[in-house]
């Protein structure tokens, strides 16, 4: 089982990118190729994150697995808006 720690550290984590991707995101699609070195780090974060949500429910719970898959939804979602965004 993952320890409540880990989970929280995790989530941080993952808050943390979704809104820098969110907002990198934003800043991509107003603007035309004049941010393309901080989008790209920001989808590069979104797909570590990823990977390290499925690490972590491989030692996860059954409540945690379900936290867990909600917020790969979420990093996935953000994902595919950035990948059609992406030039």
């Amino acid at each position: 089982m993952a320890t409540h720690e880990s989970m929280n550290n995790l989530f941080e984590k993952c808050n943390a990118i979704l809104r820098n991707a969110e907002t990198q995101f934003a800043i991509s699609s107003r603007q035309d190729n004049y941010n393309d070195e901080n989008f790209t780090i920001a989808m590069k974060e979104v797909e570590e994150a990823y990977n390290d949500i499925a690490a972590m429910s491989l030692n996860a719970n059954a409540q945690q697995r379900e936290d867990l898959h909600r917020m790969r939804l979420q990093l996935q979602q953000l994902q595919n808006h950035m990948t059609l965004l992406d030039r």
